[in-house]
């Protein structure tokens, strides 16, 4: 639960909220949570945050879009588990025995059938059609980094056969985006289906290693606090977090950060800057950084950069550093 918070409060920096701020309309004192043995957040507490969260943000839908954003963090529960599973089956069900570390207002269930498997969340308390805020925010959160989990583990962009909710989604279009697939209203479920197929892939651990690689890129980048970073840096860290699937678009970079492209556009021009060359600047770091550790396949690595052949890759490496990505890693 300390993690999530803390991830909570570095979500909301990257949208340009002051950390300072929100910790005191929700009544966290951030140094004391961040100490080895502080004490839990309360119930109180965490309702406070989401709300100030969403509301200093600008985006009812605060969840959603930071589950969107929580790639790393899937990424580690998948390192918590990859160990003791060999397939996605047995990973989920790993993960569904693990969820109380996340959370203690849920838990989860794994259904199989001869074509589908599902990923239910069972809340503790029924709230029927109308949970609250704070419950509805977690729930988004959880369902979209299961679905990032199983991108994690496949290397993969997986899209549910079907979500199922218990209340009405606010933006059906930006879910169905988020989600893959169109949410539908059932009562008392939350719920994502997936293709039996996927349930006996067996897990890439070569490309978790490199997923590992770009964690460790992660937790190099400096600090920031709650000090304000220009539009163009926050984009820039926010594309390097979540680049393991490939580099966002515009358009679901805009959705992210709750805010038309055309806005975006006009925003990043004001600094002087277009989205492209920022989105350029991230592949290229990754790439030289993936190259130079010397320990993976030119081929590996550009499916890990969002590129589908070799050859497109390789161009777009000479465009940027002048020679093939061959030639770089001889140096």
């Amino acid at each position: 639960m300390k993690q999530l918070v803390l991830s909570m409060m570095a979500y909301a920096v990257q949208r340009d909220v002051d950390a300072a701020q929100l910790c005191k309309l929700s009544g966290i004192d951030l140094t004391a949570l961040k100490k080895k043995n502080a004490a839990p957040v309360t119930a109180q507490q965490l309702q406070d945050l989401w709300l100030n969260a969403g509301r200093l943000t600008n985006d009812p839908l605060f969840g959603l879009h930071f589950g969107e954003a929580l790639q790393p963090a899937a990424l580690g529960i998948v390192g918590e588990i990859i160990q003791s599973s060999a397939t996605v089956g047995e990973a989920l069900t790993h993960a569904a025995a693990l969820t109380h570390l996340v959370t203690d207002q849920c838990r989860m269930e794994i259904n199989r059938s001869a074509k589908t498997f599902s990923v239910k969340l069972i809340p503790v308390t029924d709230y029927g059609a109308t949970p609250p805020y704070a419950f509805r925010q977690l729930i988004d959160l959880l369902l979209v980094m299961i679905i990032h989990e199983l991108d994690g583990l496949l290397l993969e962009k997986i899209i549910p056969q079907a979500a199922r909710l218990a209340y009405t989604v606010p933006d059906p279009v930006e879910y169905e985006r988020v989600f893959r697939c169109k949410p539908a209203k059932k009562q008392g479920e939350y719920l994502l289906v997936f293709d039996i197929r996927y349930w006996e892939e067996p897990l890439l651990t070569a490309n978790y290693e490199l997923q590992n690689l770009l964690l460790q890129k992660l937790s190099s980048l400096p600090q920031t606090g709650s000090q304000p970073q220009t539009l163009q840096t926050r984009i820039y860290n926010h594309l390097l977090a979540n680049s393991y699937l490939g580099v966002s678009s515009l358009d679901a970079m805009a959705a992210n950060f709750n805010i038309s492209p055309r806005s975006l556009q006009r925003k990043l021009k004001e600094e002087g800057v277009k989205y492209q060359d920022i989105a350029d600047a991230v592949r290229r770091s990754l790439a030289v950084y993936y190259i130079s550790s010397g320990n993976y396949p030119l081929k590996d690595i550009s499916w890990m950069l969002g590129y589908n052949e070799l050859s497109a890759f390789t161009r777009a490496f000479k465009r940027w550093t002048g020679s093939t990505p061959m030639s770089y890693q001889s140096l």
